[in-house]
């Protein structure tokens, strides 16, 4: 019975780990999750994040911020928020897919993987990518609310509108 448990617990996380938290069909549109950028920053530019490859660093670190509940978790420094921010806005991103923005510069960040509930770091990567984010309206202005794994290693369209643009805009 624990077992079953256990599996039906994982399947659901990986399920939901894998949908964008916003259904918007196109970036900085409104949304009803006004906590969404503080929670996008609780979770990816946590103060006082390492920047470090040791997994102990990391395993103590993400013990005290209780980030135990994702079994991958991607955090940039927090002296790149301004930076991050930017994504979502015309200069600093261009338009992915739907509300999803990708950077036009890349950025270096650790992503960290762990045993769920444990905190029993496996692995830390320094990665240099692309950003994914999605992007959504909150308080008049466009906001980062998710991080998105760029697994394929993508970069952006220069054809594609930038972020945050008006809709009819083209460039």
């Amino acid at each position: 019975m624990a077992a079953r448990t256990v599996c039906l617990f994982l399947l659901i996380a990986v399920c939901l780990g894998q949908q964008t938290p916003s259904h918007n069909s196109a970036p900085c549109q409104r949304s009803n999750n006004n906590n969404g950028y503080n929670r996008f920053l609780r979770h990816h530019i946590p103060p006082n994040s390492p920047a470090t490859r040791d997994r102990i660093v990391w395993e103590r670190f993400i013990w005290r911020r209780r980030l135990c509940h994702r079994p991958i978790q991607s955090f940039l420094h927090p002296d790149d928020k301004n930076r991050v921010k930017a994504v979502c806005t015309a200069r600093g991103g261009k338009v992915y897919w739907r509300n999803l923005c990708i950077s036009r510069r890349r950025f270096t960040f650790y992503t960290v993987r762990y045993r769920l509930g444990t905190c029993r770091v496996q692995h830390v990567k320094r990665e240099e990518k692309h950003l994914i984010l999605a992007c959504d309206k909150l308080d008049n202005r466009c906001l980062p609310v998710h991080f998105e794994r760029n697994r394929d290693n993508e970069t952006p369209d220069n054809n594609a509108r930038g972020c945050g643009a008006p809709q009819h805009w083209a460039g």
